[in-house]
């Protein structure tokens, strides 16, 4: 960040009064400006126990499969985000059921929330997606998913139905960074 978003000025990072660490503060209006960790939110859609999986058509990890997912938008619920991303990257309307995971990712500055949800419907693949479709445990292209927190959720699920079961999770995902040239390590 280099210009404050309110006056124009200059900012610089530097720990404001009453606060423990360092932040863009604006040099000529004092505006403190927090940059606080992104919030992705999704669904598990499943229908007659079969997952309702997409394959990316966009970076990261384009050709991957996923869970329906994305950036939550402001004004917005988690649930609602998650049906909304449903609904664009998979043509899907789904019913939720709860929260189902969490995952922190201190490492990219994002948190994750996947709701089980009840597929209502039709689907077909969205914007964003090459390809959506349902998969049996056995049929899960594990070696094909595009993040950690899809395949853990997958395998929380998988295990969790054998019982009937579906306790909430939350799971750390730490990952270090090497530390660039003149950049902090997180």
């Amino acid at each position: 960040m280099n210009y404050c978003s309110a006056c124009g000025g200059s900012v610089r990072l530097r720990v404001p009064p009453g606060d423990n660490r360092e932040r863009f503060v604006c040099d000529a209006c004092d505006m403190v400006h927090y940059i606080n960790p992104k919030i992705v939110t999704g669904t598990l859609p499943v229908a007659n126990g079969a997952v309702l999986l997409c394959r990316r058509a966009i970076e990261p990890r384009k050709g991957r499969w996923t869970l329906p997912a994305g950036f939550l938008e402001m004004g917005e619920t988690t649930s609602a985000g998650a049906m909304r991303e449903t609904l664009e990257e998979a043509n899907a309307k789904v019913e939720i059921n709860g929260l189902y995971t969490v995952f922190n990712l201190p490492h990219i500055s994002q948190i994750y929330f996947f709701f089980r949800a009840r597929l209502l419907g039709s689907f077909a693949a969205g914007e964003e997606t090459l390809e959506a479709r349902l998969f049996e445990q056995e049929q899960v292209p594990w070696d094909e998913l595009a993040f950690p927190v899809i395949t853990q959720t997958l395998r929380h699920y998988f295990e969790d139905r054998t019982t009937g079961h579906f306790p909430v999770r939350m799971e750390d995902i730490v990952i270090s960074r090497p530390a660039q040239s003149g950049v902090r390590a997180p």
